[in-house]
Formats: structure tokens, sequence, C-alpha cells
């Protein structure tokens, strides 16, 4: 009851509180549906239960603020609701439309007791930030920039946007360096957050570090699994969106979740299912360039082989052909040179015989000068012993030049001459051989050198 107290009606701190509570539990005795943002979600693990902290902004401001209640059991029905309808648990930073009933209580004030919260309104908000979110990248034509990069004919240095304990990145890094074609890869991680209110500003954080050294990568890979369809809502965010459209080189993403498309992922250069698919994307790349490389090796080598094939075939054919004319020069040219022998000696027995008669001739007129006339026949003697001299000696040279011609092209066609030229001489049964068809296999046959001469049995005939 109040007090008087100097004429002044005074009540109690607790009698007020009471006061409020009746007032309250009469005026506000069912339960309403309230929209609001869950600021924080205070939940105790020892317990179960949640003291979310809800607050509604306007224009950036909070305009109004209340704490509430949800006990263990409401929170577990309404978590796997949301669970299943939006692939994430409830949590922190997102918009709920929940069923509540006022209460005070003069020890811990006023409260809202929620017993359920509708997974399809934060749904729509979300659809709705990830529309709005779209819509401003196409507005500024920053949506398709990364995917109108060049991508890198071998992207072998990835820096990687992960958890370093990420089962995704366990399997994405056993992907790459387990590949069969021993195809070799260089990442570096970028440690990040990868899910919660803070995931995205700590991949944009590590998206600017890349930046710096964006020289030393071909491309970034954004790599999440191992948890599920949870926590996707960060990679609606426009901040993080743009930060990646923008990226100076392809970014690529393996987020490992089987929903829809998220704003992250639609602005990448190439995004995967799951990590592991995202490291088969890159090693698909490096096939796309070493089939055709190793193609061409082997229709390299196949033409070079036939091409050597070809040219030793030849060769050969072209030995074969020279040895052939070889000992046909051989034999033609000694024919030649018995016969030029036979005729430099009948010549030279003509040229003999010729300057015997004339000296007899002259002889013959100066025994008959002498007779009539002495001193005339010795005048003659010493005019044709002059004339006999000069003719002779003309004579002889021209003789001796022929035969020195001669010998010049005997010993050019002298067998051992030829020989010492690097040739050889076959013989089968003592004759020079010139027909393959005259010898058979296992016959000896003779090779004749500068140096001697190889006998050798025929073991096989080649056309």
């Amino acid at each position: 009851m109040a007090e008087i107290i100097e004429d002044k009606q005074v009540f109690s701190l607790y009698e007020v509180s009471r006061s409020v509570k009746k007032t309250l539990e009469n005026r506000y005795q069912k339960s309403y549906w309230i929209k609001a943002e869950m600021n924080k979600l205070n939940y105790y693990s020892h317990s179960g239960h949640c003291y979310p902290e809800l607050v509604e902004k306007k224009d950036g401001k909070v305009i109004a603020q209340t704490k509430s209640t949800l006990w263990s059991k409401d929170y577990q029905r309404i978590n796997k609701s949301f669970l299943k309808l939006l692939q994430e648990p409830l949590k922190e930073g997102i918009k709920i439309l929940f069923c509540a009933k006022i209460a005070f209580d003069p020890v811990y004030g006023f409260t809202l007791h929620i017993s359920d919260i509708d997974p399809n309104f934060t749904l729509g908000d979300l659809e709705r930030e990830k529309k709005e979110t779209i819509a401003k990248l196409r507005k500024e034509a920053a949506f398709d920039t990364n995917k109108q990069l060049k991508f890198p004919l071998l992207p072998q240095r990835i820096a990687v946007i992960s958890v370093e304990t990420s089962k995704g990145y366990a399997d994405f890094r056993k992907v790459l360096e387990m590949n069969n074609w021993n195809y070799k890869f260089f990442y570096h991680l970028f440690p990040s957050l990868l899910q919660g209110d803070r995931a995205a500003d700590s991949m944009i954080r590590q998206l600017r570090k890349i930046a710096e050294v964006s020289d030393d990568f071909d491309v970034v890979a954004i790599i999440r699994g191992g948890g599920g369809d949870v926590g996707l809502s960060c990679y609606n965010n426009y901040e993080l969106a743009k930060e990646i459209a923008l990226f100076p080189i392809p970014v690529i993403t393996g987020i490992g979740h089987a929903t829809n498309e998220t704003v992250t992922e639609l602005v990448s250069f190439h995004n995967a299912i799951t990590p592991t698919k995202l490291a088969e994307f890159l090693i698909q790349k490096f096939h796309n360039f070493s089939v055709p490389v190793m193609d061409a090796e082997k229709k390299i080598s196949t033409i070079a082989r036939r091409l050597l094939e070809f040219e030793d075939s030849r060769l050969r054919n072209e030995i074969k052909l020279l040895y052939s004319q070889t000992q046909h020069l051989l034999v033609r040219h000694y024919s030649v040179l018995r016969l030029l022998k036979e005729a430099l000696k009948h010549h030279a027995t003509s040229v003999c015989l010729q300057e015997t008669n004339i000296i007899i001739s002259v002889l013959d007129k100066i025994k008959r000068a002498a007779e009539t006339n002495f001193i005339r026949a010795d005048e003659t003697i010493l005019e044709f012993k002059h004339v006999l001299e000069r003719n002779a000696f003309i004579e002889l040279e021209k003789q001796a030049r022929e035969i020195q011609f001669i010998q010049k092209s005997v010993d050019l066609l002298d067998p051992e001459n030829i020989l010492k030229r690097g040739y050889t001489m076959t013989l089968h049964n003592g004759h020079v051989l010139k027909d393959l068809t005259t010898i058979q296999e296992k016959e000896v046959i003779e090779t004749i050198t500068k140096n001697g001469k190889i006998e050798s049995i025929i073991t096989k005939i080649c056309n």
C-alpha cells in the first residue's frame, strides 16, 4: 500500500512493478506476431535456453530494443524448421517474424516469451537481400566482370581462402596432389572465417591481401566444405560479392552445398558444387592443354620415324647404286686402260720405225751426195743432222706429253689408287662380282681393300 510521506503518496518499486505486471497481463493476454531483427541470440549451451536481444532499425538507427526468452524445447523445434527450410540455423543478424507473449517481471523487467518463429519470413528476407545484391551489382555493371577475365592456360598458382582444418580444403588438396597425371600445383592458404556474421568481412580482408600480390597467383579459390548447407547467407553479402566481381584475377568457388547458388558463386568466374569438383576443374584445364600436346608429340614421333625409315631406305638404295656404278666404272676403265696401253705400245713402235726409215733415207741421200761432191755432202750431212735432231726433239717432246697424259689417266684408273680412296672390290671365285644373281647364301666372297683382303660368308642377300 502507498505511504504518505510529507503529504506525498509514495509507492514502493515492487508495488509499481507489480501494478505494471498486472496491467500488462490484463491488457495483453494473448500471443502476438511481431517482426524484428535478432541482434544477438544469446544461446546458453548448458541449459539450451536462448535470451535473444531484439531490435528494430530505421535508416540504420535503433528505434526499439527489448529482451526476450526462448526456452530450450521451443528453440530445438524452431531451429530444426530453419535448417529444413533455409539450410541455416537460427542465428544472429537476421530478420524474424515471431510469435510471443508480452511479460513483465518485477526483477527481470519487460520481456517477450517467444513460442514460435516463422522461417518463411526469414527466407523471404534473405532472398530479398540476395535479389537486391544482384540488382545492385548489375546496375553497377560489375556482375559479370570477373567472368569476362581471361582464364590462365595452366592455372598452377592458387591463392586459397579457407580454413586450414576444413574437410573441404583437405579434399581439394588431396585431389590436386594425388592426380594420376603428376600435374604440379602451387597453392597458398589465406585463412578466413567461412560462415557467420564476421565471415564476409574476414574473406574481404583476405581478398585484399591477395590483390596486393595478385601477380604471384593465377586464380583465387574460395573453399568451404564439410559443414553441410549451413551458414550461407554471408555469401550473399553485397560487399563480398562486389569484391569478388571486381577482383583482378579469376575467382573460383567450391562452397560445398546443393542449394541455389549464392551471389558470391554467381559473380565468380566459375563455381563447383564441392571442393573436390573444383580441384577436378583445375586438373581438366591441364588436360585441355596436355592432351593436344601429347597427341602432337605422338604425331611428330610417328612422322619422324617414317621419315627416317624412308630416308634410310633411300640411302641404302643410293649406296647400292653407287657401289654398282663404281664397280662398272672400274671394270670399264680397266679395259680402256689395257687398250690404251696396247695402243701406246703400237704407236711407239710405229714412230720408231718411221724415224728409222727417215734416218735411212737421209743416210742414203748423204751417201749419194758424198759420192758426187764431198764438200756438199759434208754440208748436207750437217744440215740433215740439224733437221733430224730438231724433228726428233719435237716428236719426242710430243710423245712424252702424250705418254705423261696417258700415265695420269692410268694412275687415276689404277685399281690400287681407287682402293686407296676408300672403295673396295668384291671377288667371287677370283672374278669381279657384278651381279647378285651369280652368288648364293653360304658362299665365300673376297673383299679387296687397300691394306689387304677380307673373306666373308654370305648370310643374307638383300635386293
